[in-house]
């Protein structure tokens, strides 16, 4: 019985935090990637590894997506964009590659669930997660999960939904996707 009404409260929360995601800056965030010569995207922790499925899914969608801390992963410059996740917007190394990427022209989308720290202030979109984050002071949406565990299931669903949202626009089918998924499992 605990594991459905804890289940119950968690999707409340995360329904809480949907409701509160403005619409714009997830536009916003969409046309920046459709614009993108090539896509970068760094994340830490579970946060990190959120954006890595999300890197995952860009690439699926035929984007040039890359992992930042892959081997392969080429140099950045203009036209491109650099995602970086930071759930309380004060990372230090997240925040030195976002500088670092700034200083070589790309742009800079930081998805974020406290808007109001520093990264923030190099970034040139923003979309705010409003969950409830490891070492965040923004108003959000509370939890009564540990850390940052709402902020970074929010993360992974908004992830999703914006490959679907993408899927729709650039008019991409199922099978295109599944073609691209690797096939030496």
């Amino acid at each position: 019985m605990f594991i459905r009404s804890l289940g119950k409260t968690i999707a409340m929360e995360l329904e809480k935090v949907f409701y509160r995601i403005d619409e714009s800056q997830v536009e916003t965030f969409i046309e920046a990637i459709g614009n993108a010569k090539q896509i970068l995207l760094i994340g830490a922790g579970r946060e990190g590894l959120a954006t890595r499925a999300f890197t995952m899914r860009l690439m699926h969608l035929g984007l040039d997506a890359h992992w930042i801390w892959d081997d392969t992963t080429p140099g950045i410059g203009e036209g491109d964009l650099l995602i970086a996740t930071s759930g309380s917007g004060e990372i230090g190394h997240i925040h030195y590659v976002v500088e670092t990427a700034k200083k070589q022209g790309a742009g800079i989308a930081l998805v974020t669930g406290d808007p109001h720290k520093s990264t923030s202030e190099l970034a040139d979109l923003i979309l705010f997660v409003p969950a409830s984050v490891y070492l965040g002071t923004a108003n959000v949406v509370p939890s009564v999960q540990p850390m940052g565990n709402l902020f970074e299931q929010a993360l992974l669903i908004t992830f999703d939904m914006i490959v679907m949202m993408l899927r729709d626009r650039l008019g991409i089918t199922p099978e295109a996707m599944e073609k691209r998924h690797r096939n030496l499992e």
